[in-house]
């Protein structure tokens, strides 16, 4: 299978050049977008790179991240590329792995893999505090919004994905901000892709993250919660029934209503002096434990019906 590597490119002058001649004889393609750099990376690749396999994509406005990463998808789709590894141009990324984390595809194990810089301890321990706790919250979303259960890191930007997978998703609906990778893993799951972990091991060094937490940081939660819900309808509602499509609502209610009935009943007795009735206890917890027990299963549901066959081998 042809390989080729997209590097968005912004305020990477430092890095850039050192990753393009890290990557190995295995990578067919290099696209480097410049996503209107203000440091000029782009020109600077262009007038310094000698890698023959290097070309540069300008924007002439500044699209953000997903947008960059788009372009260079595009751009591998016209050439007729089969796998598309996005590697970082700031130096966090070590193109040595390149391979790795392209395996499963390569392979036919999966659609879409990505680096997981949880998996080892060790690794996890020498992360700075601050991303060890935005990402574990992150990644109990983004779980929710994809259905992919069995991944964590959602925000690793070292991945690699096979061209069906891309010719089956909707390329310019991507958000095309830092949000970009959750919200692939949301289209991949509407389009039934198979998506792998692949550890890894991340190096932190002088490099300046252009992630402002102030922009992201409402962005986040909203989108997720969008994407829940549209996964939800597509998938139990629109696309399928199964008994899961009953458990979830049925649940949900049943819980919102023992959940109320129990607090009023408890607030109104309180007031008036007086205890509430066995009866009213009674009716509140069936309903609670009842609900909370559909909305496990339909949990169990859902974890287990992860897509299982690749799309590249359908």
């Amino acid at each position: 299978m042809s390989i080729a590597v997209v590097i968005p490119s912004y305020k990477v002058t430092e890095h850039i050049l050192e990753v393009i001649k890290a990557i190995g004889p295995e990578v067919k393609k290099i696209y480097v977008v410049d996503d209107a750099c203000p440091d000029g990376s782009g020109q600077l690749v262009q007038n310094q790179s000698k890698d023959k396999r290097v070309r540069v994509v300008f924007h002439e406005t500044n699209q953000g991240v997903g947008g960059a990463v788009v372009t260079g998808y595009k751009a591998a789709l016209k050439d007729k590329i089969d796998v598309v590894v996005k590697v970082d141009g700031d130096g966090q990324m070590d193109p040595a792995l390149i391979s790795t984390i392209a395996k499963p595809v390569v392979e036919g194990y999966a659609d879409y893999s990505k680096g997981n810089r949880f998996d080892s301890l060790e690794n996890l321990f020498s992360m700075p505090k601050t991303r060890i706790f935005g990402n574990a919250i992150l990644s109990l979303w983004s779980k929710l919004s994809s259905g992919y259960w069995n991944i964590t890191d959602p925000t690793n930007g070292f991945t690699a994905i096979h061209r069906k997978a891309l010719e089956a998703i909707q390329l310019d609906k991507l958000r095309k901000t830092y949000f970009f990778e959750s919200d692939l893993l949301f289209r991949l799951s509407i389009v039934n892709a198979v998506v792998m972990d692949v550890p890894m091991v991340s190096v932190y060094g002088d490099e300046k993250s252009n992630l402002k937490i102030r922009k992201v940081i409402f962005e986040f939660p909203w989108r997720h919660t969008v994407n829940l819900a549209k996964r939800i309808f597509y998938k139990y509602y629109l696309r399928e029934w199964s008994v899961a499509s009953f458990e979830l609502p049925i649940g949900l209610g049943l819980t919102i209503f023992g959940a109320w009935f129990g607090l009023a009943r408890f607030f109104e007795a309180s007031s008036a002096g007086q205890a509430t009735t066995a009866g009213q206890v009674t009716l509140s917890a069936l309903a609670l434990i009842l609900g909370v027990q559909l909305l496990l299963s339909f949990l169990s549901y859902d974890v287990q019906s992860e897509p299982k066959v690749p799309r590249q081998k359908r």
